[in-house]
């Protein structure tokens, strides 16, 4: 008789269409446990008998660890862990906690470009004007942008930030980056029309500021009112990364001031926003619920990495993209 297959639990509620996915991918590998209602109660009692845990939007908790007795291992479906795990609690068990680099930076480079073009051009406004009978053919012509010739200011350049310059290459865009932990080679810096700097000059040059890092205590409120005022007046943010690293209140008064012309935010400080969070009102912003990486394609890519990751470990003990905690 063949051993029974490892149970993965899939944390986050989700429609039956992306069950089926990854299901799909897991094939007959594991046995994948899913729950039938976004209900903290089902993810307790599912996880109690689950040698494995694939997290993601959903954060796992010290509930949930608690009551995950037989928990062999931890897979995080992204890299962003500091705000969707109890990460402090799974170092203290000694849990294997593995992240997933796969999948994330192609779909996040093509959204943050979506929202640079959205913004600049003031689209959810216009579409939302044009579906209420207003035709708005002249008034939109003094603020909306183009990309072409603009600098664009990454804070952060590591996959994605790298991913967004090669795309906005086509768009006859230049850029100036700021990250202290990477420093691109000269050749590919001039490739891509490319240079380094610090906050202050990425700032003080952008027409366009993208941020590429993760959420942080050292990052929480990297860009607030000091940050937004030295921006030249006109320039435009996009945020696909968190959204704790922008202070909103501050976001908000520059939008309505218009030294800051417009916005895309696909991350909120807090998520979902409350409905009468002053973002949601504003025309020269457009947001998103935090789908940047959130395809078809990218999904099918994560679970094979995932899953692959698992079967290793579970076959072997070895974990590929292993968190080392500090």
């Amino acid at each position: 008789m063949s051993p029974a297959r490892p149970k993965v639990l899939y944390l986050s509620y989700a429609p039956a269409d992306l069950y089926a996915l990854i299901k799909e991918v897991a094939g007959d590998r594991f046995d994948v446990v899913t729950l039938d209602a976004d209900d903290d109660e089902e993810r307790c009692r599912l996880i109690a008998d689950c040698e494995a845990v694939i997290c993601a939007a959903t954060r796992l908790t010290k509930r949930h660890l608690d009551a995950a007795q037989k928990l062999r291992l931890v897979h995080h479906q992204g890299v962003g862990r500091q705000d969707t795990t109890d990460w402090q609690e799974i170092k203290r068990r000694g849990l294997p906690f593995a992240l997933t680099t796969a999948g994330t930076t192609l779909g996040v480079a093509e959204h943050t470009v979506l929202l640079m073009l959205a913004a600049a051009k003031r689209l959810s406004f216009a579409d939302a004007e044009l579906r209420a009978g207003r035709w708005h053919v002249n008034a939109l012509r003094g603020v909306s942008r183009e990309l072409f010739g603009k600098t664009i200011g990454y804070v952060g350049m590591g996959r994605i930030g790298q991913a967004v310059a090669e795309r906005l290459k086509a768009f006859g865009c230049s850029g100036i980056y700021v990250d202290p932990a990477i420093r691109l080679p000269g050749d590919q810096e001039r490739c891509l029309g490319l240079r380094s700097g610090t906050l202050d000059e990425v700032l003080a040059s952008a027409d366009v500021l993208t941020l590429h890092v993760p959420l942080t205590p050292a990052t929480r409120g990297l860009i607030g009112r000091n940050e937004i005022a030295k921006l030249k007046p006109g320039a435009i943010i996009v945020n696909t990364a968190r959204g704790g690293l922008i202070d909103e209140d501050a976001l908000v008064e520059a939008l309505r001031s218009g030294h800051v012309l417009a916005a895309g935010l696909d991350v909120f400080e807090k998520e979902p926003p409350p409905p009468e969070h002053p973002l949601l009102s504003l025309p020269n912003v457009v947001l998103t619920p935090h789908i940047a990486a959130g395809t078809r394609d990218a999904m099918r890519q994560k679970m094979q990495a995932i899953f692959d990751n698992i079967e290793r470990f579970f076959a072997t003990g070895d974990l590929e993209n292993r968190v080392v905690f500090p």
